[in-house]
């Protein structure tokens, strides 16, 4: 039986690798970290795959893109301004990051689960569910602590 070998690669080479790859074309999945994307991404034992935007961004989509140039982040447009785009991730209660369109290098179409079943993000469920969700901002914090502490932590998503 053939031994697994593990590499861990710094987030800059795999995001270097994984922009070269969609501008080829080519769809990229992406490991998650973190908790900012709760309830809708898991990190940590969910991915997304990725797609070069091929659309005009619009608020609701969920990116992977350079922030107020220092790192990448996957979160949700919550704002377009002309060039201007503004994202926060659905599991954070404040904090809002910004960038330009052209530092949005990625759109993330679904999200696979650790079994690998697929969920397209944009369903009209997940997008009112998604709208919704950020109208609540002041009551996340409950509801994020509740879900971390059950969904989470007793893995009922998968």
């Amino acid at each position: 039986m053939e031994k697994t070998v593990v590499k861990t690669l710094s987030n800059n080479i795999v995001i270097k690798e994984t922009i070269a790859l969609l501008q080829e074309g080519r769809r990229v999945v992406l490991s998650v970290k973190g908790n900012s994307m709760l309830p809708f991404i898991i990190g940590g034992k969910e991915s997304v795959e990725l797609v070069s935007p091929q659309s005009p961004l619009k608020v609701g989509d969920v990116v992977l893109a350079w922030v107020n140039g220092t790192h990448y982040v996957i979160h949700r447009i919550i704002g377009i301004d002309g060039e201007q785009v503004s994202l926060m991730g659905d599991g954070n209660i404040r904090g809002v990051e910004h960038c330009t369109k052209d530092e949005v290098a990625a759109v993330a179409e679904y999200v696979i689960s650790p079994k690998g079943k697929k969920r397209y993000l944009y369903t009209k469920g997940r997008v009112r569910f998604a709208r919704m969700w950020g109208r609540i901002l002041p009551v996340r914090r409950w509801i994020l602590a509740v879900y971390r502490r059950t969904v989470v932590k007793l893995n009922w998503h998968v």
